[in-house]
């Protein structure tokens, strides 16, 4: 079973080293994930990344295969479901891990993208860092670990994640950024990309404005240099993926949530230099 991933979108040539810009499923929220690959592929987007939850079909690497095949969307990368709200899904902490990266390996991509320890995961976050360096080399994928961002209890940081919240100084061998969460911490996107060099595997692409809240604001719309990231993305040989991870639940109007997944692709492909192709009127 495999997804296709790499393999190069129409009017591609061999060796093309363009950046791919995929859309999360957790873009289209609360829409299903069948419909994160019909987006994807109405408005030219380069693959899905699959965000696991309680959702049977984000569990199921056979029917997102189908996905794949019928919307022509390569699975990217695959989040595994180590956010508060998925705690039920796939049981333990390394279990959620191990099967997300099975669930990469038959659908033929290569990141796997997860969320540091929560700080009362004591026994999972005291091996966290060389389990994952274990598990990715057991199944051949990257495993990165993502940027989060300090919890304030009446005006205080309490400490939520170990051994942090920032991935810049820890010993991972592939991080995510996530520009949202970047603003939610205070900290510098262009900062903290540059000190991660070759580490950084994966990008979220959504913005913030530092209002303390996980906002996943479409890009340019809030504090963060998501432009300038970009850029230098596109002149140092990144590798990975940009993924747009923006949130639409408040879209009303008919066509608004398109919209703004099609304006966070121009977005996108004009700072990294590609082509403005695809099908970009909604």
């Amino acid at each position: 079973m495999r997804s296709g991933v790499g393999q190069l979108r129409e009017g591609g040539q061999a060796g093309d080293p363009k950046i791919p810009v995929a859309l999360s499923s957790a873009s289209v929220y609360p829409l299903s994930v069948h419909d994160a690959f019909a987006v994807a592929q109405d408005l030219g987007y380069d693959g899905v990344e699959v965000m696991v939850t309680n959702n049977a079909t984000s569990q199921n690497p056979a029917a997102l295969d189908q996905l794949s095949q019928r919307y022509g969307q390569p699975v990217v990368s695959i989040h595994a479901p180590t956010l508060l709200l998925t705690q039920q899904v796939w049981g333990t902490a390394w279990n959620k891990i191990e099967m997300s990266c099975r669930m990469a390996r038959d659908l033929g991509c290569s990141t796997v993208v997860v969320h540091p320890p929560f700080r009362w995961q004591s026994n999972y976050a005291e091996n966290f860092a060389a389990g994952v360096r274990e598990m990715a080399a057991l199944y051949q994928v990257h495993i990165a670990v993502e940027n989060m961002y300090p919890w304030r209890v009446r005006g205080r940081e309490a400490l939520a994640y170990l051994p942090h919240w920032d991935p810049v100084g820890q010993d991972y061998d592939a991080v995510t950024w996530d520009f949202s969460h970047a603003a939610t911490a205070g900290a510098s996107s262009l900062e903290a990309v540059q000190a991660l060099g070759s580490k950084l595997r994966h990008v979220h692409l959504t913005d913030g404005s530092g209002s303390g809240r996980d906002e996943h604001l479409i890009p340019g719309r809030g504090t963060q240099q998501c432009a300038e990231v970009l850029q230098h993305l596109a002149g140092n040989g990144f590798t990975g993926s940009i993924v747009a991870e923006i949130s639409t639940r408040r879209a009303k109007a008919a066509g608004e949530r398109e919209e703004w997944l099609a304006e966070t692709l121009r977005f996108a492909r004009q700072h990294l230099g590609a082509p403005l192709v695809g099908a970009f009127e909604v």
